[in-house]
């Protein structure tokens, strides 16, 4: 499995060329997601069907937290390695 977009280069360029700060971060808001998603889930799976369900959540967590850091939507707290939403 291979990242094909957004490319590497660009996500590389909002972490200061730190490959592990960018996995840490897309890991942590990858994990936000993942919980935003679960709960969304438990919700609908009250008023819609599991198949249902899964033909919406066509995207995994991981690349939309890539996306979202390519597109400057979330960065990093340079203090810390909390995440911030632009």
């Amino acid at each position: 499995m291979s990242i094909i977009e957004p490319k590497i280069d660009t996500l590389l360029e909002q972490t200061d060329n730190d490959r592990f700060l960018l996995c840490t971060v897309a890991a942590k808001r990858a994990h936000d997601i993942s919980d935003m998603m679960r709960g969304q889930r438990d919700r609908a799976i009250q008023l819609q069907t599991a198949v249902e369900i899964a033909k919406a959540a066509d995207k995994k967590p991981l690349s939309i937290a890539f996306s979202e850091i390519a597109r400057q939507e979330v960065g990093v707290d340079s203090d810390s390695i909390d995440i911030k939403h632009h």
